[in-house]
């Protein structure tokens, strides 16, 4: 855009970056496609309904999925500095879950602090997943987990338990008649909580 002023002095603005093409779609756009189908996790047919439902902009679904290809180059370097953030933090809370991905279970391993969260989907439950990711090998704080065996393969951290998960065994425990100590223990957890969310 050039504007000219009443002395016939012409003011040209920067042609924005990132504009490579005569009609492409903005960050905003992109971003917003990124978000609904990698957090939401909601199919890429459903995203390109979404937009042309709601914002009448019809995306394809090759295009969502070049906007997910960007996403995950720009985040290349964000992946090793999450990573170095993780290993060096004091306390690591670590976790794995199944998922399903195109029909075949695999497992998402997690491992978090109040900062950083870093996720990486793994065919493998254990520590060969656990070192392929390459966080717990090196990691030397405190590890908290929910007290499955191959956490303790890592041996230069000390182990914490994880007491939601013992919050939950216990209540099978209470479940089952003849455990009164169960329901004690569980409330001192539940109470104990509750002070250190108070302090």
């Amino acid at each position: 855009q050039i504007l000219e002023d009443a002395f016939g002095k012409q003011y040209v603005a920067n042609f924005p970056e990132g504009i490579t093409r005569p009609i492409q779609y903005g960050q905003s756009v992109k971003s917003h496609a990124v978000y609904l189908s990698q957090f939401q996790l909601i199919p890429y047919e459903r995203v390109a309904d979404y937009f042309m439902n709601e914002a009448n902009m019809p995306v394809s679904v090759g295009s969502l999925f070049n906007f997910n290809h960007e996403a995950f180059e720009r985040l290349e370097s964000f992946d090793t500095l999450a990573k170095e953030k993780l290993i060096s933090a004091p306390l690591l809370h670590a976790d794995e879950t199944g998922i399903n991905v195109s029909g075949k279970r695999i497992w998402l391993h997690s491992a978090s602090n109040e900062r950083w969260v870093y996720f990486y989907p793994h065919e493998k439950r254990g520590h060969e997943a656990m070192d392929a990711i390459g966080i717990l090998p090196k990691f030397q704080g405190v590890l908290l987990h929910d007290h499955w065996k191959p956490y303790y393969t890592y041996t230069a951290c000390i182990h914490a338990l994880c007491n939601a998960h013992h919050i939950r065994e216990l209540q099978w425990v209470i479940d089952n008649p003849g455990y009164a100590w169960a329901q004690k223990l569980q409330d001192l957890l539940l109470k104990t909580n509750e002070k250190v969310k108070a302090s």
